[in-house]
């Protein structure tokens, strides 16, 4: 790396950390998300074809944590349309194609994987670069399959997008994210549901108090080989995961 190209990360940072640090800003970035959900924004994302359901923003903290990390395995819980699973394996195949990992893959699991999402990402051109397995992500034959899958791997990155409550996320967890190779990260989604309005979750079992977040709260009292990178949310501001961006340390 240039020393230029150093010296500009290193006043972006410090921006970063005032940015995060900026009162004003968080409270102006809480409202605006708590409006635009109720409208449903991130539902109005596609990918390459297909729905994604997620904000821009964390597509791009992803593609950057991607390109650090260079995973040959992607391992993410939570299917829906499929629209994540071809992001993913889009930006393996870029990276491949700069001279990554070629052969690098992302496996998605999901209790229910309907059959025109599942038509459609088996048609999708990126599909060489996808598996998947229907069933419970925390049943442990399922965690016992993407074990085995995972056995082997250079870089694993992890990414817990399913079911929102804190026992589910923290079963994930003590599960999956010690699959996280030393360096890459577990990132775990919706743990904004903490911070939004309780009636924001009139028909959902998770809502303030019961959410991703509060389970990573919990995972890290007893796990201190992974840390937040708050550099990623501080960066971002407008983003679904706050405490969901953990990096394993040791």
């Amino acid at each position: 790396m240039s020393a230029e190209y150093i010296q500009f990360k290193r006043e972006g940072d410090a921006e970063i950390h005032i940015q995060g640090e900026d009162l004003a800003m968080r409270k102006a970035t809480r409202t605006w998300m708590d409006d635009a959900n109720r409208l449903k924004y991130s539902y109005h994302f596609e990918w390459l074809g297909r729905p994604i359901i997620q904000y821009p923003q964390d597509m791009v903290a992803m593609q950057e944590l991607i390109w650090r990390v260079q995973p040959d395995l992607i391992i993410e819980t939570g299917i829906a349309h499929g629209g994540s699973l071809i992001f993913l394996a889009s930006m393996l195949e870029l990276n491949a194609a700069c001279g990554g990992c070629a052969d690098a893959r992302v496996l998605g699991i999901d209790i229910d994987i309907r059959a025109h999402n599942r038509t459609a990402i088996e048609a999708h051109p990126l599909s060489r670069r996808i598996d998947v397995i229907e069933g419970s992500s925390i049943a442990p034959e399922i965690v016992a399959q993407v074990q085995a899958i995972a056995q082997g791997k250079q870089r694993v990155l992890i990414s817990l997008d399913s079911n929102h409550t804190h026992e589910h996320v923290l079963a994930e967890l003590e599960a999956y994210a010690p699959l996280t190779s030393v360096g890459s990260y577990c990132i775990v989604f919706d743990t904004v549901i903490e911070d939004m309005p309780a009636d924001m979750f009139p028909n959902r079992p998770w809502g303030p108090g019961d959410n991703p977040k509060t389970a990573v709260w919990e995972y890290l009292k007893t796990h201190s080989e992974f840390e937040i990178d708050r550099i990623v949310q501080d960066k971002l501001l407008i983003t679904v995961a706050p405490d969901g961006f953990l990096k394993r340390i040791r």
